[in-house]
């Protein structure tokens, strides 16, 4: 069994979406399986349960429906995080629910993700929530997507039918913004393993990678080193002691860049400008520190920081402002109209906000844009204005992932309602219809 400390360094972050019942927990747990992923006291559980079901052969979608509800009900109801590496790559999985109600669970699974899969069903072909899921990916900036055709078995291992389903999601998401490298389809069979570590024979007339094939080898961005440096503070650590005496440090995780000792940078949204005298961790002092690491900055001057500022390179710093255009993935059964006062959480700050315009909402399933709409309801794609009490440190999403996004919170209960990219994200998921049929075949593989 490889432990966490074992894994290589090169680490892909994925996620799987799919409707309701289309193997999608099947599939992670043969991935699992088949790489050899799982404990022995986990497998034997599931060989259990799968016995006490009337089941010969091991239930592997019990690996990933963990909760009792969901193995109740059969459905995959929260975001289930697994990870599991081969001797070329390590993973962290996304496993993200199905059901449509649930979207907003797949916002929050995607969120980070290098790579997403999506499963259909062969008999089915590309539903409604498929397209929906391709359109929150293309909003979220995924950069690559993976069509599993699964299920493929029930249909006789049928070329004429995966072609077409390949054909129609990749004509999908390409009018969404991917490009033609950037999307593979392959037929997988997650019940008996067709395609999905080993190559199946009963697809000779597939030529491209198994799935796992793919995800060992397909290029990823790493964490956003190369964009300017980020870094929201979560706690101001004071303390005074003899070995440490008038310790003033800033903790927090950096979100996007790199930070280096003596660099210059500007504390927001105040304008504050300094510079970094020592890099802190609890292993000892760092020359430097990447996206990713958790760290304590002790700067050079005692200025008056708190938690919620944001500490960013003083060359190309985000814009503060108290009024910007988003685009919000709604992700509450209450309606949202304008002129609504909610709360907005952007890193480590939350300051309340107006939703001023609501300028369009998008038609994920027609990919067009319905201008002012009266509101936007649960799993819709907005584009709005927001005032926000105070300014926000804000870069846009396209620019910068890890600051362009925030949460919309609703200011009674606490309870999430939108998950928003800053600046004008929506137009990308406008209808790009430029390619031609030949432009939309299936992606032959990395």
């Amino acid at each position: 069994m490889t432990t966490l400390r074992d894994l290589p360094p090169d680490l892909l972050r994925l996620a799987t979406a799919g409707s309701v019942d289309d193997g999608k927990s099947t599939l992670v747990g043969r991935l699992l399986y088949d790489t050899k992923s799982v404990l022995a006291d986990t497998l034997d559980a599931v060989h259990r349960a799968s016995v006490d079901k009337g089941l010969s052969t091991p239930d592997l979608s019990l690996l990933v429906d963990g909760l009792r509800s969901e193995r109740e009900q059969g459905i995959t109801i929260d975001v289930a995080y697994r990870y599991f590496a081969t001797p070329k790559r390590s993973f962290v999985l996304a496993d993200t629910p199905g059901h449509v109600q649930y979207t907003r669970n797949t916002v929050t699974g995607a969120s980070t993700a290098q790579l997403a899969v999506l499963l259909v069903d062969a008999r089915k072909g590309v539903l409604e929530q498929t397209r929906r899921h391709a359109a929150v990916l293309a909003l979220l900036g995924v950069p690559q997507l993976v069509l599993a055709v699964n299920k493929i078995d029930l249909v006789e291992y049928d070329e004429g039918i995966f072609e077409v389903i390949a054909k129609e999601f990749t004509d999908h998401a390409t009018a969404l913004g991917y490009t033609i490298g950037s999307v593979l389809s392959i037929p997988v069979s997650a019940l008996v393993g067709d395609n999905v570590v080993d190559r199946s024979a009963h697809t000779p007339w597939y030529t491209g990678p198994t799935l796992l094939e793919h995800l060992e080898n397909v290029p990823v961005e790493p964490d956003p080193h190369h964009v300017p440096f980020r870094f929201p503070v979560q706690h101001v650590i004071r303390t005074n002691t003899p070995e440490h005496t008038d310790y003033r440090g800033y903790a927090g995780l950096v979100a996007a860049g790199t930070v280096t000792k003596g660099d210059e940078i500007v504390v927001l949204p105040a304008g504050l400008r300094t510079t970094v005298a020592r890099i802190d961790t609890h292993d000892g002092e760092l020359d430097e520190a990447e996206a990713g690491r958790s760290v304590t900055l002790i700067l050079a001057d005692e200025i008056d920081i708190t938690r919620g500022d944001l500490i960013a390179a003083a060359v190309d710093a985000p814009a503060v402002t108290d009024e910007f255009d988003a685009t919000l993935a709604w992700l509450s059964e209450k309606a949202l109209k304008p002129g609504a006062r909610v709360l907005v959480k952007h890193g480590a700050r939350t300051v309340q906000a107006i939703v001023a315009d609501l300028h369009a909402r998008f038609d994920e399933q027609k990919l067009s844009t319905v201008a002012t709409p009266d509101a936007l309801q649960l799993n819709e794609i907005g584009q709005v204005t927001l005032r926000t009490a105070e300014p926000l440190p804000v870069d846009d999403y396209s620019v910068n992932r890890r600051t362009g996004a925030f949460l919309v919170i609703d200011a009674a209960d606490g309870s999430t309602l939108a998950a928003g990219l800053v600046g004008a994200g929506l137009s990308a998921l406008e209808t790009d219809r430029s390619c031609t049929d030949g432009d939309a075949a299936v992606s032959p593989g990395p």
